[in-house]
């Protein structure tokens, strides 16, 4: 992991953009982006350093924090099981297809944000370390991710058209 996190240069970090249509977009699903000052630990980080964290509906993140990672930890939080997330603490768990989802959905969510977009957040999930079996996030996103789509659909996620529906998972 940590040749992962030594290959972040150049990616979006929350001081790069205003974090109010973070924060709005993240509250639509009942979740708080919850500041942390420069060079303090973030609470509830599973990766350390300046990855973003969860502990119940608080998503912890420094301006230091990649933006991939406040979305990929927000997908966990919206694609949880109600149980899981009454108890999340660091560990967002989850198995593959839950996984795939998350990356899928963080995606999505990224196209509403001003001055980000799927693209920018796909080449930065790349050079973070992100790893699919067509070798970037683009072309896994674009020509393998029919599972990651169905999950989603399952659980009322996104909709037909692949637009997120707002809601978060509700049912185990």
């Amino acid at each position: 992991m940590t040749e992962a996190l030594s290959s972040t240069a150049g990616v979006l970090r929350l001081a790069d953009l205003d974090p109010a249509p973070l924060a709005a977009l993240l509250s639509g699903y009942g979740l708080a982006l919850t500041p942390v000052a420069p060079g303090e630990p973030i609470p509830g980080s599973f990766w350390g350093e300046s990855e973003a964290g969860l502990i119940g509906d608080r998503l912890y993140a420094r301006p230091d924090t990649p933006l991939h990672s406040v979305l990929h930890e927000a997908c966990h939080y919206i694609c949880m099981s109600p149980e899981r997330r009454a108890a999340l603490h660091t560990d967002a768990g989850g198995d593959t297809a839950e996984e795939n989802a998350v990356c899928y959905l963080q995606i999505l969510l990224a196209a509403r944000l001003p001055g980000v977009g799927a693209a920018r957040l796909m080449a930065d999930m790349d050079r973070w370390g992100y790893s699919f079996r067509l070798g970037s996030a683009r072309r896994w996103f674009e020509q393998d991710a029919e599972d990651a789509r169905d999950w989603l659909r399952g659980h009322g996620l996104i909709d037909g058209a692949d637009r997120p529906t707002g809601q978060r998972r509700e049912r185990g």
